[in-house]
């Protein structure tokens, strides 16, 4: 185990050292609310991306910058506010009762009083607790998504700043930083402060889990080239529908992903707030390249290649029409997706199989914009509290996540129990993957690891190489990070107090209009010519002073 760890850590300096941040303008706008972004935050971590089988973890482990011999600590109780994530809360009613807390408790030597809302209310019982001013020592929260950011959280006395903290107490996360200088800026206020322990992904090929997914055995079997162009792909749904009866060639949820339509990056724009070729902020449904994606999915609609009811389409249905061979062409996620689908697919078809497909684009170009989260997107961070009444043990206790050990503990679990050591790399149990007790493998590994959601820790690539069980799942990664999406991305920006109060109160209502238009626009109950129209309304409501306090969030962002 020592010689692996000293290998892995000699590599990470290399590895960590020149890796690159990305963050999404595309995954929700940037005025959700605290529950929305915390609800994304909290699913979307289940589906992080892999990497190849040739990126172990045999070299991706953290830096360390503490004696391992600190830990266990010398004792202390803490209070810890946390969702319970569904994969824990299926089998546990607290976190406490898992695995990954004794041991945890073990290798730490603090006893964890842990604080779950109920689930589904958790924006409710965040805000009563913050109207109460009564906190627990460490709260698990986006705090992005507090009202004038984390900046005004410091301010309100509510959690604290960690700059002489963490100099003090957190020797792993500070060298972590210190070689991840784009990172670091991320996780700091415009005004320097550090406020979070943050959950970090460890590669940026790990920000794309979700994507384009097509039948490619139905692509086989009628002899069709992969598609590369949006005319191609119509040509595919147009072949789906008329030889393999899909009556719902391309179908997705569309109340819950209409902002990530992979048609929509592939004429060359994001439905949100993105950084456009000029280097400037622009509002990406108000551009041409909208109106041109519009006229596609309205031309689809009524030729009966988007499904009919993508209005309502939710979960299930969308199962049953994937399964069912309705629909040849969707948007998911790699394991609550393309795995739960191709499985359930092949008892209806034994060459089911749905793969990940490049964004298709108007040239069959590389596309500009696609689906992609953040490395580090402001969901699973704890901050310490100005209730706090022992921050050194709360500080060492969060930087031990950091550590080397405490990479093993959050992505792998106990050794012996759930993973051992094969040719120097952790790899998981039958505990993990054909589980006694017949728990799905992301309920397994949420008893013994915070990887399958979030933490204050650093998520390993090998995690999800080992968790993604087909080559299907594998592949997608790469093939949906074949984008410049990077360079439309605005970062985690932050603004002040009154500006976020003017921006939400200008984008509630903007994007409720775009939203109602949008779908107007696809299924025909409004004229594509009426769309400078929509733009001037959009104008009216102040989409322009919008522009501008994004604009200067990201000027002093890239102050920092």
């Amino acid at each position: 185990m020592k010689r692996f760890l000293a290998t892995a850590v000699s590599m990470t300096i290399l590895l960590l050292s020149i890796s690159a941040c990305s963050n999404s303008s595309t995954v929700a706008d940037s005025t959700s609310t605290t529950a929305k972004a915390n609800t994304e935050t909290s699913t979307q971590n289940d589906e992080t991306t892999a990497t190849t089988a040739s990126e172990s973890d045999s070299a991706s482990t953290t830096e360390s910058g503490s004696d391992a011999s600190e830990y266990p600590l010398s004792g202390g109780t803490l209070t810890y506010w946390v969702s319970l994530n569904s994969n824990v809360a299926a089998n546990y009613s607290s976190l406490a009762d898992t695995p990954y807390a004794k041991e945890y408790e073990a290798l730490t030597g603090v006893h964890i009083e842990y604080q779950h809302p109920a689930s589904g209310q958790e924006n409710e019982q965040f805000n009563l607790m913050m109207a109460s001013a009564e906190y627990p020592d460490i709260i698990d929260w986006n705090w992005l998504t507090y009202s004038g950011g984390p900046q005004k959280a410091i301010d309100d006395g509510v959690i604290l700043s960690l700059n002489d903290v963490m100099a003090e107490n957190a020797p792993n996360l500070t060298t972590y930083l210190q070689a991840n200088p784009d990172i670091d800026k991320m996780v700091k206020t415009d005004e320097g402060n550090y406020y979070v322990f943050p959950f970090i992904r460890e590669q940026d090929n790990m920000c794309a889990s979700f994507g384009p997914q097509i039948r490619a055995d139905w692509l086989e079997d009628l002899g069709l080239e992969t598609p590369k162009t949006v005319a191609d792909l119509e040509n595919v749904l147009i072949a789906f529908k008329e030889q393999k009866g899909a009556t719902a060639p391309y179908s997705y949820e569309y109340s819950v992903n209409n902002a990530n339509d992979p048609i929509m990056f592939g004429f060359g724009t994001s439905k949100n707030f993105q950084i456009n070729s000029d280097g400037k902020v622009e509002f990406g449904s108000t551009t041409e390249a909208y109106k041109a994606y519009l006229e596609t999915m309205n031309k689809w609609y009524q030729e009966g290649l988007l499904d009919a009811d993508i209005a309502s389409v939710d979960g299930s249905q969308l199962d049953s029409k994937i399964t069912s061979g309705l629909t040849g062409f969707t948007v998911g996620w790699i394991g609550s997706g393309m795995g739960k689908w191709n499985q359930a697919g092949v008892q209806n078809d034994a060459n089911f199989q749905l793969e990940a497909l490049n964004y298709v684009t108007e040239d069959g170009s590389q596309s500009e914009y696609s689906y992609m989260e953040n490395r580090y997107g402001g969901g699973g961070s704890a901050a310490i509290t100005t209730a706090c009444k022992d921050v050194e043990l709360a500080a060492k206790y969060l930087d031990f996540g950091y550590s080397e050990a405490g990479y093993l503990a959050n992505n792998y679990g106990t050794e012996g129990e759930s993973y051992t050591v094969e040719n120097g790399t952790p790899t998981y149990t039958d505990q993990i993957l054909k589980n006694a007790d017949g728990w799905p493998i992301a309920q397994a590994m949420g008893a013994y690891i915070r990887a399958c959601y979030n933490g204050q820790f650093i998520q390993s690539y090998g995690y999800q190489e080992q968790y993604f069980q087909t080559q299907a799942q594998k592949d997608a990664p790469t093939i949906w990070t074949d984008t410049n999406e990077k360079a439309h991305l605005l970062p985690p920006i932050t603004p002040t107090s009154d500006e976020s109060a003017e921006l939400a109160t200008i984008m509630n209502d903007i994007n409720t209009y775009r939203d109602e238009a949008t779908l107007n626009f696809i299924i025909g109950n409004e004229s594509l010519a009426d769309f400078d129209q929509y733009v001037e309304t959009i104008n009216s409501m102040g989409i322009d002073r919008a522009i501008e306090i994004e604009t200067a969030a990201l000027e002093r962002y890239q102050n920092r």
